[in-house]
C-alpha cells in the first residue's frame, strides 16, 4: 500500500493525498492552526476510515452469513488526549444495520469478529484507545 501526500502551499494547510490506488483525498487544518477549514481534518479522516474498516468487516460476515442486509452506518465519538501527541484516547462506535428478519445475535457478532480479529484500523487505535461499540438492529 502506498500514499502520496502534498501540501497546496504557504496560503494555509490544505493538503492532497494521493492513494495507491489512483484515489484523491483532501485534509485541511482549523483556522486557528492555519488553516483555511476546506476539508476535514487529517484526524477526521483517520476516524472516517477507522468507521470505514469496521463497517467494510460487518456488512462482509453478515452478506457472507447470507443475512439480508440492507443497510449499515456506523456513527464513531471519539475522544484525544490533552497533550501531544494527541492521541486517541477513547473510541465509540455505534451501529446502526438495516435488514430483513436479522438477528440482533448475527449483527452483534459481526461487530464482535471486526472489532476482536479482522479490522486492522481499529487494531492499530485500539493500542492507545479504549473502544466500545453498541448495536442498533432496524427492520426493513
Amino acid at each position: 500500500m502506498q500514499c502520496t501526500v502534498n501540501w497546496g502551499g504557504p496560503q494555509g494547510m490544505l493538503f492532497t493525498a494521493q492513494t495507491g490506488s489512483g484515489h484523491v483525498a483532501v485534509m485541511d487544518g482549523a483556522p486557528e492552526g492555519g488553516g483555511n477549514n476546506l476539508a476535514p481534518r487529517p484526524m477526521e479522516l483517520l476516524l472516517a476510515g477507522t468507521g470505514g474498516c469496521a463497517a467494510y468487516d460487518v456488512v462482509l460476515i453478515l452478506k457472507r452469513g447470507r443475512h439480508a442486509i440492507q443497510g449499515c452506518s456506523v456513527a464513531l465519538k471519539a475522544e484525544r488526549a490533552e497533550t501531544d501527541p494527541k492521541v486517541f484516547t477513547k473510541i465509540h462506535f455505534a451501529f446502526t444495520v438495516t435488514g430483513k428478519g436479522l438477528p440482533q445475535a448475527a449483527v452483534e457478532r459481526a461487530v464482535q469478529l471486526s472489532h476482536d480479529k479482522y479490522c486492522s484500523a481499529s487494531a492499530m487505535l485500539g493500542k492507545t484507545a479504549e473502544m466500545s461499540w453498541s448495536v442498533e438492529v432496524v427492520e426493513a
